[in-house]
């Protein structure tokens, strides 16, 4: 089915059964959505990969719902032309051994990112070292695939392996993730080491010392899971732009993950941009119920954090998601409309070209009509529907973000 049908048929079912000018308006709506999704470059800046990406386990053209939500054929069926696939680390105890396993960890997935544009799929999907590149791929007619990292962690204490990383095609940093690490202070301290609120006070020196070589290297920073002292800490330290590649807004929905005014304001002066993204629980607040049997439902798989998800089995997670979509059933979660409220706010206080979109899809995003890679248009038919233009909605999926890396590898080659 033609992704447009994908996206919009029962919306336009709906309108026909309750009035025939109704249904004509949504058919006008939906042909012209088509039309300029096809013609935007769009972007997602934030899809998790599991350390099995790239193996029979999860082959990017057999992906299986609901836990998997990133695939080749939903990439082209949603006319998403670009993702950067995230190499994530858990935050775990800093000593030399679990230095090691975190860099151990990222290169497995570094790997399977190579292997699956060099080895697997080239005829349908290339890696971006560059903003031009990404140009280029899209006009050959394949997929754009990029390639950030999510979590410091996966430094160790070594500034030196952002050279490695950025080598093998990583073009952004995230600083932190769920705990605090040697780079600075996360959002959301760790309770399974029971973290203070804050360790540094916001950037460490060695996160000063991180950032610089980025920037040298024209590796994007990107703030997001950071403290809100972090992410200022950063937004001034850095000489290039920087990005949010997966946040919402603190003032639409108060979540501690959640960027806000004062943080959005500085990335404005930055000159940077803050991918708004698809996750429930930062978009509105879920229901108390729900709250409670989410937390039964993670008590009963001893789900503390990342690190228990990682050392579950793929039975075990394909049960837990299972139970997760019947939650989502009886309590439904933010829409996609909820996405573009965020959206909105953040291009009223900073403008239009500081703002992008992003699914955090495989991490934890997925919302009422943004569930999968396939469903991508749903967003531009809302951002229609709110009267954006074409070339608005170009900057929001993707251009944006495009001059941020522009401006980035334009600085690292001044160096």
């Amino acid at each position: 089915m033609p992704f447009l049908l994908a996206a919009g048929v029962l919306l336009l079912g709906a309108a026909l059964l309750a009035n025939p000018a109704t249904a004509t308006r949504e058919a006008s709506l939906l042909a012209e959505a088509a039309a300029v999704h096809a013609r935007v470059l769009t972007i997602d800046s934030h899809i998790d990969i599991p350390p099995n990406f790239g193996t029979a386990a999860y082959d990017i053209l057999q992906a299986k719902p609901p836990r998997q939500k990133l695939d080749l054929p939903g990439m082209e069926r949603g006319g998403l032309d670009a993702a950067f696939f995230v190499v994530y680390v858990p935050q775990r105890e800093r000593n030399p051994s679990e230095y090691a396993r975190a860099v151990s960890d990222a290169f497995v997935k570094v790997a399977a990112i190579r292997r699956m544009t060099d080895l697997q799929y080239p005829d349908r999907i290339s890696l971006a070292l560059s903003a031009h590149d990404v140009h280029q791929i899209r006009s050959e007619g394949k997929r754009v695939a990029l390639m950030g990292i999510e979590n410091g962690f996966a430094l160790g204490r070594d500034v030196g392996l952002l050279d490695t990383y950025f080598a093998f095609g990583v073009r952004y940093l995230g600083l932190l993730h769920n705990g605090h690490n040697d780079i600075g202070d996360s959002a959301v301290p760790s309770r399974r080491r029971s973290e203070a609120s804050a360790e540094h006070g916001g950037l460490s020196d060695f996160g000063r010392k991180v950032i610089a070589r980025a920037n040298a290297l024209g590796i994007m920073v990107d703030i997001s899971h950071a403290a809100m002292t972090t992410a200022l800490d950063a937004i001034s330290v850095s000489r290039a732009p920087v990005i949010a590649s997966h946040s919402a807004i603190r003032g639409v929905h108060n979540h501690p993950r959640n960027l806000s005014d004062e943080a959005l304001l500085a990335l404005r002066r930055n000159g940077g941009v803050v991918s708004v993204v698809a996750f429930d629980s930062y978009l509105r607040p879920v229901p108390e119920e729900k709250q409670t049997a989410l937390a039964a439902l993670r008590a009963e798989f001893d789900l503390k954090d990342a690190e228990d998800w990682a050392r579950m089995s793929e039975a075990e997670r394909d049960t837990y998601m299972a139970r997760r979509v019947e939650l989502n059933r009886k309590w439904p979660r933010a829409s996609v409309s909820d996405l573009v409220d965020h959206i909105d706010y953040a291009v009223g206080l900073i403008g239009i070209e500081h703002v992008g979109i992003t699914s955090d899809f495989n991490g934890g995003g997925g919302i009422a009509g943004w569930n999968d890679t396939s469903e991508a248009m749903n967003v531009t038919i809302e951002l229609m529907r709110r009267g954006y233009r074409e070339d608005e909605i170009a900057k929001l999926w993707g251009g944006n973000l495009l001059r941020v890396m522009e401006r980035a590898e334009a600085l690292a080659e001044r160096e």
